[in-house]
């Protein structure tokens, strides 16, 4: 274990000092942070989203921009957002902020508009123009496969709608959907649609022209989705199909609000969304729906939604037992080598430990700093969710190392053979620094891993709970503390690392689970999941093959070490 930290913290430090400075006015990070924020405050979430502000206002801070007008405008934009007094008030200064912000970047990195509709007009009208000859003509199956071929080359060239006009861009989409509709229900008429094609087309006419259609901030979020799909499940649960089908239409109106978080996290169901909620919409209006496979589809869109959430934050308690955990072993250690100096009447050493404990705890924070750092500038220009899944899984390896370790220990004779190993080393050299670098050690060693395992779990937790954590378990080391130097001779050490094996693996199952969907979320490896088998965020559970083989392996692990550690106790 010794040498594997040495190992990782000279890759650590030589990538620290080998890094390149970034920008911290980088307008992605801006982006990033000012989309936490407010998504914090629509949650409620108040010491959150006010830490999120002060990072926003420093990012902001470092920025410099040759256009002042609308430097200035973005300033007092956010000078509105610092000085919100309530909620809604902050979500609307979010929102002009983000305008202000988007404004300031256009003028930084002006681009044609009017050529980029030109553009857009020369590329989609002549699959417009296919698709009025197929209405024309009254051939449903030509104008079906005319709709097809459209609504694949709206994908295709969308982009700079989106990124002109995000209002005419919902329009778009929710028309294309109501046209879908049309084609989809029991009985098609042809006058309904060219009624919706009508619609759908003086839309993208306006878009041609320059219009602009003004945006209303609103409070949707996946969880949105969410609530939509089980209203409408248990209103077709009372047969009320024309409302479930109302509500899937709301739905439909609904989503270009929130597309983009489906979108970057996963594209296939953004797909699937949108080319299978109108026909669910028109199955539910025939006379004879197909109720089960509805139903069925609709559970299927929930789970694959509910994946997505993240809401699986650690709570304040998997923080807290981080630092109790590593604080406990250093705190044993340090105890004993107090212990074992005070019955060897060598008390005059005592200092030296001390002295050496607190060096672990000084480079173990300062080493905390640098990682924040690093972790900061490497997440300016990469996605902060692929690195906190790396991160994670890696702190998850290190649990099981330590887990491993600490369950070997778990026995009177293991412990106390340990223990012997140990002392006699620094004894025999009867050297301050010997007994100083055994304290300094144990609690360098403990404090790196408590970064390591901080670092991959920090980024899922509120702020809130993190700090709580921590506060809970110091105060429960100052307790154990204060019980084990006074009754050190009566406690059964080994029982805390049989307990502290158990936790620890608990909460490596919970990362792994967490770290792998990350990873999931951004695409860096697949997502099948097994729909029949319920999310568990609490424990990290998430019903896909990766995560549930990734969770697998650490319990055959445990086994492995289970089932050892018994044969080794038969042999003796």
């Amino acid at each position: 274990m010794k040498h594997f930290l040495k190992i990782s913290f000279l890759c650590f430090f030589t990538l620290l000092f080998s890094q390149t400075s970034f920008a911290s006015s980088s307008y992605s990070e801006l982006y990033i942070t000012l989309s936490d924020a407010l998504m914090n405050t629509k949650q409620g979430f108040e010491t959150e989203a006010l830490a999120d502000i002060g990072k926003l206002q420093e990012l902001w801070n470092a920025v410099d921009s040759e256009q002042t007008e609308a430097k200035a405008d973005a300033d007092a934009a956010l000078n509105e957002v610092v000085t919100a007094a309530s909620a809604d008030e902050r979500k609307a200064a979010l929102s002009n902020f983000s305008k202000t912000l988007a404004a300031l970047e256009k003028l930084e990195n002006p681009v044609d508009e009017q050529e980029q509709r030109a553009e857009f007009g020369t590329k989609f009208s002549p699959f417009m123009t296919t698709f009025e000859e197929a209405l024309a003509s009254g051939e449903l199956d030509q104008v079906d496969a005319a709709y097809t071929t459209m609504n694949v080359k709206w994908n295709q060239y969308e982009r700079p709608v989106r990124e002109q006009s995000i209002g005419l861009y919902g329009q778009i989409e929710t028309k294309l959907a109501f046209l879908r509709i049309a084609l989809s229900s029991e009985n098609v008429e042809l006058a309904d649609i060219a009624i919706q094609y009508a619609d759908f087309k003086e839309t993208i006419d306006s878009f041609l022209s320059g219009d602009e259609v003004e945006v209303i901030a609103s409070d949707y979020s996946l969880q949105t989705l969410v609530d939509y799909i089980d209203t409408a499940e248990e209103q077709i649960k009372a047969e009320d199909y024309t409302s479930a089908s109302n509500t899937l239409t709301e739905f439909i109106i609904m989503w270009p609000n929130v597309e983009i978080d489906v979108s970057t996290r996963n594209g296939s169901l953004y797909t699937k969304i949108e080319g299978d909620f109108p026909i669910l919409v028109s199955e539910l209006r025939k006379s004879s729906p197909d109720v089960d496979s509805v139903k069925a589809q609709l559970n299927y869109f929930k789970k694959e939604i509910q994946i997505l959430q993240e809401d699986g934050d650690y709570t304040f308690w998997d923080s807290a037992l981080i630092l109790l955990r590593e604080g406990l072993e250093a705190l044993l250690i340090i105890m004993v080598l107090v212990s074992f100096l005070k019955k060897s009447n060598q008390e005059k050493m005592v200092k030296w430990i001390y002295s050496g404990a607190a060096l672990g705890v000084v480079l173990s924070a300062l080493a905390a700093v640098l990682l924040s750092v690093l972790f900061q500038s490497i997440s300016v220009n990469t996605s902060r969710e692929m690195l906190e899944g790396y991160v994670g899984l890696f702190a998850a390896i290190m649990m099981i190392g330590i887990g491993i370790w600490l369950h070997n220990k778990s026995s009177v004779t293991s412990w106390n053979s340990y223990l012997s190993k140990q002392l006699s080393s620094a004894i025999s050299k009867k050297s301050v620094l010997a007994m100083a670098g055994i304290s300094f050690l144990s609690v360098f060693r403990e404090g790196a891993e408590t970064i390591l395992f901080y670092v991959g779990v920090a980024p899922k937790m509120a702020t809130f709970d993190f700090v709580l954590g921590i506060i809970v378990a110091c105060l429960c080391l100052l307790v154990f503390a204060f019980v084990l130097f006074k009754l050190s001779v009566k406690i059964p050490v080994h029982l805390f690392f049989l307990a502290a094996t158990i936790f620890i693996y608990v909460l490596a199952f919970k990362i792994i689970g967490t770290s792998l969907h990350t990873l999931q979320l951004t695409s860096v490896i697949p997502t099948n999941i097994i729909h029949a088998l319920p999310v568990v965020s609490s424990i990290g559970f998430y019903p896909t093959i990766e995560t549930m083989i990734g969770q697998a392996i650490l319990l055959l692990i445990c086994g492995v070490v289970i089932t050892i550690k018994k044969m080794k106790s038969t042999a003796l």
